[in-house]
């Protein structure tokens, strides 16, 4: 029986019984991609990606009129969600000035991301640290390099750049795991073992600062966008505990509906074009069932930095 437009529909979701609204809502216009096909991405991904947004305060950019309407960051999202989803009161950041706290939602389950799906929050970003269970934030867990190209560079320039980055990690005995942003750039992620949290940071730092030096035409390690033209911004500064990244497997609010997806190194190796390294929800479902969880290990195979 088809669903109308603004009709409630309940669904079950493992033990859970959620209410779905607005399935026809359509939220990518481009290809007529509705609510409904954004959450049964979800669901479909979510056994998959569940393991990189667990433990997490999770950072929704949410596109209740799709991705051609307006849309917003929330953070404080716990406070109007259902009663057993998982979630935690933090400190709030520098830039939320106008609270002292926030109620974040984790989503630790299945029926949390399908919830989550169903408010339109098309995009999922997280840091990279976990809440303890005392409600507290744990030491970063994760090191992350986002390889952001100034334009006319590409995709393909920061596949040049995250060999080199690669290389880098090696020689300090640390592995490092590849994905798209799901947008122009890519990002570059090490699991790590640290206890003070801005000891991420000062590694990223460090290596972006010498990279830069090596290739003073192709990459820069300062956020300053005048110096980014045909250059690849290694930004060093996500790993800032008050940071969060797009989580892997997350879609992305572009025209169509990519995702931010995990890639081997032999894909990053072998990029030629931009094209070669954008992937659709579609994609990534297919490659999941082909190839498995290209990140699998990430969070098992921790390093201490050096």
């Amino acid at each position: 029986m088809p669903v109308m437009a603004g009709e409630k529909l309940r669904v079950r979701v493992g033990e859970r019984t959620l209410a779905v609204t607005n399935l026809q809502k359509v939220l990518y216009p481009e290809i007529g991609w509705s609510k409904a096909d954004v959450i049964d991405y979800y669901a479909t991904i979510g056994p998959t990606m569940l393991p990189y947004l667990r433990g997490r305060p999770i950072t929704f950019k949410r596109y209740p009129d799709g991705v051609e309407g307006e849309s917003f960051f929330e953070k404080n999202t716990a406070r109007n969600a259902p009663e057993w989803l998982h979630h935690a009161v933090l400190p709030a950041t520098r830039s939320t000035k106008e609270r002292t706290e926030l109620d974040y939602a984790i989503l630790d389950d299945l029926p949390s991301l399908v919830w989550a799906a169903n408010l339109a929050a098309l995009e999922l970003h997280v840091p990279q640290w976990r809440v303890g269970a005392k409600k507290q934030a744990l030491a970063p867990d994760l090191m992350v390099f986002d390889l952001d190209p100034g334009p006319p560079a590409t995709i393909v320039e920061c596949t040049r750049v995250a060999l080199l980055v690669r290389d880098v990690l090696a020689e300090d005995e640390l592995m490092a795991f590849a994905k798209t942003s799901g947008s122009k750039g890519m990002q570059l992620y090490v699991g790590v073992k640290v206890r003070d949290p801005e000891r991420t940071s000062a590694y990223a730092k460090s290596l972006a600062e010498r990279l830069a030096a090596e290739h003073p035409d192709l990459i820069v390690s300062q956020m300053a966008k005048n110096l980014r033209p045909d250059k690849v911004f290694i930004d060093w500064s996500q790993n800032n505990p008050a940071k969060t990244t797009v989580a892997p497997y997350s879609l992305r609010a572009r025209p169509e509906p990519t995702v931010s997806t995990p890639i081997s190194w032999d894909e990053v190796e072998g990029c030629q074009s931009a094209g070669d390294l954008r992937f659709l929800a579609s994609d990534v479902l297919a490659r999941v069932e082909k190839r498995g969880d290209l990140f699998n290990g990430l969070l098992t195979e921790k390093s201490a930095l050096p």
